[in-house]
């Protein structure tokens, strides 16, 4: 970044303005008084110098209110003041690091609003503001500064605060959009010349990675994204690598969008609203990201009420919303901003965006979170909890609520009744949690009383393969998800069931079968995925799916051999559909230590004849009896035959 020389073009620049140039003493002490209400600039655009002036006179300003959106600098304002634990009282909008001891303490407030919300507070006088200490970049030739990497709320405080204490700083990058303030505007200026705040986040563990990992499957090629503060969130551009034509529409991003945009993956270009434009409020992270913003014309900084009203967010097509949380009940209610009654971090713009994400057309609301946390004692807890801890607040209601991730997988729960939701939480929560969570869950009537988990031959809940997740185009270019069943496909697969005929059912049971009820599908979900395998194929319509085929390998009472079982909806049939999983079950069922699979068909069911004889497998015919045909199929030929 090519910043401005503060010794030569930043005086020449603030000539016409000389009366307004105070020392650091006089900003403070000619300008705020006992009593006064300040806010002070928010993230990494704190005024530092202005900052510790204040915290140094704060003796000679008792009962001073100080109203933070977001803290991160390492100032301690109790111990720099000497300990004198009521000198400045805090209010926070989003409780950063330096204020959340005292928070805890009962020495600072919170004050839980949507950040899109916040600035009409000022706009329309419900809380009046004496003094705004802000950072701005050094004003152009026609007296604009810009606010830099934070527009969010200063804007619109600093056009209703009585007086404006600017700090000029020619490191501040000067950022384009509605990003602006007049030096008429601002009543006096100190220059000073110190970095700004940087912010980074902790290197991703393999959790995050997961979790980064089955988000980045929901994101769509030229979707709309937005990431809320996080490690995960920050953790998922990492995973969006090979998407294409991604924008951004966010209160806020850091460094990873940089290297998507620099590897062509931002692009912008497909954006509904702005078009070309990265949209956002105020940016968190290295030197390498300011310079980026730096004059960038890719890059629009608007206030917050404009970047996290949702009617705006909504008009972006495929706006996904990327926030974390802290935890979630299993009817999907989701805290983030608390532990118990302990106070942590904030509403911010969550409820905005998952709020304009949910509007929007295609658009996808994400919930991120580990599905445990380790206590200061070393005890591992549960994320997905049967109900919120005591004083949690809920930041997204369950009718909100729509995609919840873990590093175990997605949960998909909106429209989904309570029952539903129960057994999608648990299948992403920690294997170790679950039977607990699903006792809960009973005890309460929220799932059948005779509901099980998928287990292992050792009483161990089975692991979803998330390895066999595999796609199939088929002939009419339709796309399927393959994948191993879940516990929480019982309605689906019921409803596959339902869609066959007489003749159909009679072909896959060898009698005219005419209910399928929880006690006959429910083993059919929960299997021992070591030594079972149902695969099915999933068809997504308008964000609504349907399990329109399954496959399906079973034990018998030889080791080496599984019982094949197929069924395919009416509607899909002759695409190739039972071909493909037949062989992918195949390929699985050696990974099991299976050496035959076998089974019975029914003479009159010519197609499944036809592709069991084609297979190109050694068949041995058992018996044909009573028009029924049975097989076993070495499944160890072919693979010889490869490798020749």
């Amino acid at each position: 970044m090519k910043f401005i020389d503060p010794k030569k073009d930043v005086s020449q620049l603030l000539n016409k303005y000389s009366k307004k140039r105070v020392s650091l003493e006089k900003a403070i002490r000619g300008h705020v008084h006992p009593g006064d209400r300040i806010f002070i600039d928010s993230g990494c655009s704190e005024p530092i110098d202005l900052t510790k002036k204040l915290i140094e006179l704060g003796p000679e300003l008792p009962d001073v209110e100080i109203l933070h959106f977001l803290s991160l600098s390492d100032l301690d304002y109790y111990e720099t003041a000497g300990g004198i634990e009521d000198l400045f009282r805090h209010n926070a909008f989003f409780i950063g690091k330096s204020l959340r001891k005292y928070i805890k303490a009962g020495q600072a407030d919170y004050t839980p609003m949507l950040l899109s919300e916040i600035p009409l507070l000022f706009k329309r006088g419900k809380m009046h503001v004496d003094v705004a200490l802000i950072q701005v970049s050094p004003p152009d030739k026609y007296g604009f500064c810009s606010y830099g990497i934070n527009v969010d709320i200063v804007k619109a405080i600093a056009e209703s605060a009585e007086t404006v204490i600017a700090e000029i700083n020619p490191k501040m990058p000067r950022t384009l959009g509605d990003s602006f303030i007049h030096m008429d505007d601002i009543d006096a200026f100190v220059i000073s010349d110190h970095d700004i705040i940087e912010y980074t986040y902790k290197e991703p563990d393999e959790v995050a990675i997961k979790i980064a990992e089955y988000t980045a499957s929901l994101i769509d090629n030229e979707s709309t994204i937005q990431m809320g503060i996080g490690t995960i969130p920050n953790a998922v551009t990492k995973a969006l690598e090979g998407k294409k034509d991604l924008g951004v529409h966010s209160e806020v991003f850091s460094d990873g969008v940089v290297d998507l945009v620099e590897k062509g993956v931002i692009t912008c270009k497909k954006k509904t609203i702005h078009e070309g434009k990265i949209i956002c409020s105020f940016i968190m992270g290295s030197r390498r990201l300011y310079e980026f913003a730096d004059e960038n014309p890719m890059l629009e900084f608007h206030p917050c009420e404009y970047t996290n009203d949702p009617f705006i967010i909504s008009q972006n097509r495929k706006q996904v919303a990327i926030n974390a949380a802290l935890t979630v009940d299993l009817t999907g209610q989701v805290n983030a901003d608390s532990l118990g009654h302990q106070f942590y971090s904030g509403i911010g713009g969550q409820v905005d965006f998952v709020r304009g994400a949910s509007r929007a057309p295609d658009g996808k609301p994400i919930m991120v979170l580990p599905s445990t946390a380790t206590l200061e004692n070393g005890k591992i807890i549960s994320r997905i909890v049967p109900y919120l801890q005591p004083g949690s607040g809920v930041v997204i209601t369950r009718g909100d609520v729509h995609y919840i991730v873990t590093e175990w997988g997605i949960a998909y729960l909106y429209g989904k009744s309570v029952r539903e939701r129960v057994l999608q939480m648990i299948n992403i929560a920690h294997p170790d949690f679950r039977e607990e969570l699903l006792e809960h869950a009973k005890k309460w009537n929220y799932v059948y009383s005779d509901q099980a988990l998928p287990k292992s031959i050792d009483g161990r809940i089975s692991i979803y393969p998330s390895q066999y997740e595999t796609t199939l185009v088929l002939k009419n270019n339709k796309k399927l998800l393959i994948r191993p069943v879940k516990p929480t496909d019982e309605r689906m697969i019921q409803e596959l069931h339902y869609s066959l005929d007489e003749n159909d059912r009679y072909y896959r049971f060898f009698a005219p079968v005419r209910d399928f009820r929880h006690k006959k599908i429910q083993p059919l979900v929960n299997i021992d995925y070591s030594t079972n395998m149902i695969l099915v194929a999933v068809h997504a319509e308008d964000s609504e799916e349907k399990i329109i085929a399954m496959g399906a390998i079973f034990k018998t009472i030889h080791p080496s051999l599984g019982e094949l079982a197929f069924v395919t909806h009416p509607e899909w049939r002759s695409l190739g559909i039972t071909k493909f999983l037949l062989e992918y079950l195949i390929k699985i069922a050696r990974e099991l230590n299976y050496s035959k699979l076998g089974g019975s068909i029914l003479l009159e069911n010519k197609p499944m004849l036809h592709i069991i004889n084609s297979a190109g497998y050694d068949l041995t015919i058992k018996k044909i009896e009573g028009g029924v045909w049975e097989f076993e199929m070495d499944i160890t030929n072919k693979l010889r035959r490869e490798n020749r």
